[in-house]
């Protein structure tokens, strides 16, 4: 083997690579091969097959859902309970089965552009999804955890196909017409959840934007409603507006007359 892999160009071993099936022997040889280019090519290789195996382990419960006799498996998440201002926003999601998604993580993990990317290709290969946006005067009212639970369920119920099993970050929702499972982290740890977390993030950071041209002074397109000193500033400086959560203490504080 290592006769043959000497007697390749270095083109011909990144296609081989890349076209595959590579045996344990050809990458031994690519492994003791002198030249630069194939070091950097088995480098390479390496690389992008310890990521198919983290990304393989994101779908341990989907595979386990499956085992049970689901096919039909969605994930949901949140973006935004915790800010100031804005809406919470739900995605439920379901992903093919094994789906490959390079660098699919829990969305606050990842960059801006790398979750725009996700959010792309996610909703491209999506078997379904949905989005639910629950707004300010819903959180204001019923506050911000049943105002969660609420977009959940009507981001799984939206969903069409309709999913055979729930996988969800954190929270548990009892009522749902089918199976579930809250998953502790499940962001980091359910690769349908992870989609979901991206498709929530993303949508949710794209409307904090819209808000700030609509809203300017306080910027939305900066922290996207959560508080920071920035936003605290501005908070003090012009009270709130209409997107702000007047339920939240921070805006509460600000509303209260000074004796």
């Amino acid at each position: 083997m290592m006769a043959d892999v000497a007697s390749l160009t270095i083109s011909e071993i990144e296609k081989q690579l890349a076209d595959g099936p590579v045996s344990k022997e050809f990458l031994a040889a690519c492994r003791k091969d002198k030249r630069r280019g194939v070091e950097k090519l088995w480098r390479k290789f390496q690389r992008e097959a310890a990521e198919r195996e983290r990304v393989a382990a994101l779908y341990a419960y989907e595979r386990e859902a499956q085992q049970e006799g689901f096919s039909l498996i969605a994930g949901v998440d949140e973006a935004g309970r915790g800010p100031l201002a804005g809406p919470v926003v739900v995605a439920a999601v379901i992903l093919p089965p094994s789906l490959y998604l390079p660098k699919l993580n829990d969305s606050k993990k990842l960059s801006p552009a790398l979750r725009d990317t996700l959010y792309e290709v996610i909703c491209e290969k999506a078997v379904a999804l949905h989005c639910s946006i629950v707004d300010v005067a819903i959180i204001d009212r019923v506050n911000i955890y049943q105002a969660t639970v609420n977009g959940m369920y009507e981001a799984i119920l939206a969903l069409d196909p309709n999913p055979q099993k729930v996988l969800i970050d954190a929270v548990s929702l009892t009522k749902l017409p089918m199976p579930s499972l809250s998953i502790i982290q499940g962001d980091a740890k359910s690769a349908s959840i992870a989609a979901a977390s991206i498709i929530a993030k993303v949508t949710r950071d794209r409307l904090m934007t819209q808000y700030d041209a609509q809203y300017p002074g306080y910027g939305f397109a900066q922290h996207k409603g959560y508080g920071t000193a920035q936003h605290l500033e501005a908070l003090r400086k012009y009270g709130p507006c209409p997107i702000h959560r007047r339920s939240f203490e921070p805006v509460q504080a600000v509303l209260k007359p000074r004796r």
